[in-house]
Formats: C-alpha cells, sequence, structure tokens
C-alpha cells in the first residue's frame, strides 16, 4: 500500500483538488521533497490570478486572465522539444521548469480556475487534454500546451482526426469533461506507458500500482497492473490484482474473460 497517496482513493470526486493531488503523487518520486515551498507557490499564483482577473465573469474574459497569468507572466508553454520525457507528467518538475505535457498543464490551468470559483473541466480529448473554462452560458475551450490559446471548431476536429483518423466525426465524448479522479490517472499512464516503452517493467508496474491506489474502480488499470505483474512472473501479485478487478467489473464478458485468467493462473 502507498501510504501518501491512499487518502486519494478514499476521497469523492469533486473533493479532490488537482494541483494539491498531482504534486502529492509527484513527490512519490522525490524522498524527501517539501511540498510547502510548491503549494506556497500555488498559493501566490491564485493571488494574482485574483488580483488581475477576479472579476473576468465571461469564458474569454477568464480563459484571458489564466493564460496571461500562466503563460505570459510565468512562461508555462508545452514542452514539444522532449515532449515524452518522463519529467513532464512529474507535476514537481513541470512546476520547476515551467513545461509540461497537456495534461499536466491541464491540471495548473484548471485548478487555479476552481480557487476562484470559476468553472473548469479538463477534457477527454484523444491524445491531448484541452481545458473548457467559463459560465456555462459562455465557456471557451483554450490549449494549456499552446500557451492557454482559444481552440476553433476546425482547430478541434484536426486534432481528433490526428490521433483517431481522417474520417472520425467529432463525438460528444472527444470533449466531455474528465472526472478528477480520471485526469490524475491520464496524468500516471503517461509515465506507465513511457516507462514500458522504455523497458523499464518495474517502474511502469510502480505507476501502475499507484493508479489503482488513486483509481481503485478504474478496471483497465488492475488489468495493465496484473498483464506487467505476469510477464515478471509475479504470479501470486497478478492474481490479487485479478481478483480486485473482479470485484468491481458488473460486465459479463469481462467477467467471464477475468474469471477465464484466473483459472489459467490457478494451473500454473
Amino acid at each position: 500500500m502507498i501510504a501518501s497517496i491512499a487518502h486519494i482513493g478514499l476521497l469523492e470526486d469533486e473533493e479532490i483538488e488537482l494541483d494539491i493531488a498531482a504534486l502529492e503523487l509527484s513527490a512519490l518520486d522525490h524522498p524527501g521533497v517539501d511540498l510547502q515551498p510548491y503549494f506556497d507557490r500555488l498559493d501566490a499564483w491564485e493571488a494574482e490570478l485574483r488580483d488581475d482577473g477576479g472579476d473576468a465573469e465571461t469564458g474569454e474574459e477568464q480563459a484571458d486572465a489564466l493564460a496571461g497569468l500562466l503563460a505570459g507572466r510565468h512562461g508555462f508553454a508545452g514542452d514539444a522539444a522532449s515532449y515524452d520525457a518522463p519529467l513532464n507528467a512529474d507535476m514537481i518538475r513541470v512546476l520547476d521548469r515551467r513545461r509540461g505535457l497537456p495534461v499536466s498543464l491541464s491540471i495548473l490551468y484548471v485548478a487555479l480556475a476552481r480557487r476562484l470559483g470559476w468553472i473548469a473541466e479538463a477534457l477527454n480529448t484523444p491524445s491531448h487534454v484541452l481545458v473548457r473554462v467559463g459560465p456555462l452560458a459562455s465557456p471557451i475551450l483554450i490549449d494549456p500546451f499552446h500557451d492557454g490559446l482559444p481552440i476553433a471548431e476546425e482547430a478541434l476536429e484536426n486534432l481528433v482526426r490526428q490521433s483517431l483518423g481522417p474520417s472520425v466525426p467529432i463525438d460528444p465524448s472527444h470533449v466531455a469533461p474528465l472526472p478528477n479522479r480520471l485526469v490524475l490517472v491520464r496524468l500516471l499512464l503517461n509515465q506507465a506507458t513511457r516507462a514500458e516503452q522504455g523497458g523499464d517493467i518495474g517502474r511502469a508496474i510502480v505507476v501502475y500500482e499507484r493508479i489503482v491506489e488513486v483509481a481503485p474502480s478504474h478496471p483497465q488499470g488492475w488489468w495493465d497492473l496484473a498483464r506487467l505483474q505476469l510477464s515478471e512472473g509475479r504470479s501470486d501479485e497478478a492474481r490479487g490484482s485479478l481478483s480486485a478487478m473482479l470485484e468491481i467489473t458488473r460486465d459479463a464478458d469481462a467477467r467471464a474473460t477475468i474469471l477465464e485468467a484466473l483459472e489459467a493462473l490457478s494451473g500454473r
């Protein structure tokens, strides 16, 4: 059990503070780090945003205030030069370097907007998390990776098609808000995927353990954890992960697949 983040998995989704949770996850890879200076930094940026844009009412005004603060004054931008570097999904390093992935920068934009009581959501955009900010009557879509600039409908279509294929139409799910828990899962998946692609299975397992700690009801996390544990010969642990997945899975076909895998493991 990863005790320092266990509480995140117990919180109701709306109780999760994305910026704080992302820093707590990051701290697991920085033993002995003092997070207080990072919390203080976030508080200072909140105060600056309140001073500069606290009276912003429309989505456009709020988006301008966020981009002016984070991209303009403090230089936050996407790291296109070393996009796949693990540090881009490590919130401590993101705040230090002011560079990151779409999901890590989106966390910062969303969290600061919410500190002022604004409506802000990270969106389930394929391969490239975007942010929607503003009141329900006048929200705006922005791209934190590209200086918080607004995203036009045509640019959104191009983004989706680059990821899913040229003939794929825009579906409402492509711009659906991500629950806070799944924002954190998406952040961690960047780390897990890159570790696995780099052949560091031990590291990938560690990150998947964090995923299921943060999102214990996320079936795919348990499946991938079991898959990697099995690849390392850790059959008992894989059996435990599959059993945990079985407890939260109601789909009949998925349950049959899990039971088949458990039966195969029991015969080893």
